[in-house]
């Protein structure tokens, strides 16, 4: 379970999102990053304008062929003029009815993600469970039934190409960094998690952490970030850098950095790559792994779930 931030363009998809109680995204990489990086269960809630809007909890997922025959929202045109519909849905259960600025406590940890990046330029934002449980006191009990999907609309399912060849979206989208980022990420909350506690002498059960995506830092942006769910007295972060290629020392000293900036409950940092080069160095606190997708091959297209299910970490 995992609770995300939508962000919304414009107040008139804000408002069409609250009344059929959908969420959807363009047919770009990043709309597909977030359709398949918020799950079934998960929980929403809408972001415009400095304002947090409504919780709700995800029922249902859907990538349709003809989402401008069906809206509710219609294509954006860009100014180079490619044109991007909303293929990939959200179905939601409303849960309460809010309507808060961010400039409140409760929403510390948003808020300084936004503040330190300048702005949304994402499409979702992932927060800590403990804003998820002051969500859940504010506002009051949003009664209703989700909308469904119109029957006209016609399924597919995405899928990811290691080959440019194969690419087509919005079937078809080319492994990018945050999709691996995504996968990473709950590859360490369902297989790998107790590893990285044990690593760095965490006490424990790996139920008592979350995984969480990128964290803002003053000099750029951790890619994930461990921390306890219910800090108590102290909240110990090991941080994660993933890189799709080869790492070296460069990327290297970025770990190093986000770890100072960090401060003294950050008790290491993992590097994540492909591969790492020869003359990288090995620095006390920060530990290498290699990922691996099993059995995959460049002619082929696979779903996300297959990837997760193929991907391996292992320490090198």
């Amino acid at each position: 379970m995992a609770y995300f931030l939508v962000a919304v363009a414009t107040k008139e998809n804000l408002k069409k999102c609250i009344e059929t109680n959908l969420a959807g995204f363009t047919g770009s990489v990043n709309g597909y990053w977030a359709f398949v990086d918020i799950e079934i269960g998960d929980y929403i809630s809408f972001l415009h304008g400095a304002r947090i809007y409504n919780l709700y909890r995800v029922e249902d997922k859907v990538a349709i062929r003809n989402p401008d025959e069906i809206g509710p929202w219609n294509p954006i045109k860009l100014s180079s003029r490619r044109k991007y519909s909303f293929p990939f849905r959200l179905l939601l259960s409303p849960i309460r009815q809010l309507s808060e600025s961010m400039v409140r406590p409760e929403f510390a940890y948003i808020a300084e993600n936004l503040l330190l990046r300048g702005g949304y330029r994402k499409t979702h934002f992932q927060a800590d469970e403990v804003t998820l449980h002051n969500v859940s006191v504010m506002g009051s009990l949003l009664e209703g039934e989700f909308e469904k999907l119109s029957h006209e609309g016609i399924p597919f399912m995405p899928k990811i190409a290691f080959s440019k060849d194969l690419v087509n979206p919005p079937e078809v989208f080319p492994m990018r960094e945050v999709i691996l980022q995504s996968l990473v990420r709950k590859a360490l909350g369902r297989e790998f998690l107790r590893d990285v506690l044990w690593t760095f002498g965490l006490e424990g059960n790996p139920e008592d952490f979350e995984v969480l995506g990128e964290k803002a830092l003053p000099s750029g942006h951790v890619d994930l970030l461990i921390k306890p769910k219910h800090p108590v007295g102290i909240a110990p972060k090991v941080l994660i850098e993933v890189k799709m290629g080869s790492a070296g020392n460069t990327e290297l000293g970025q770990l190093r950095r986000y770890l100072s900036e960090s401060g003294p409950e950050a008790v290491g940092g993992i590097l994540i790559a492909r591969s790492f080069k020869r003359n990288i160095k090995r620095v006390p606190g920060i530990r290498l792994w290699e990922y691996k997708f099993r059995g995959i091959t460049e002619d082929a297209t696979y779903t996300y779930t297959e990837l997760l299910e193929k991907l391996t970490l292992g320490e090198v």
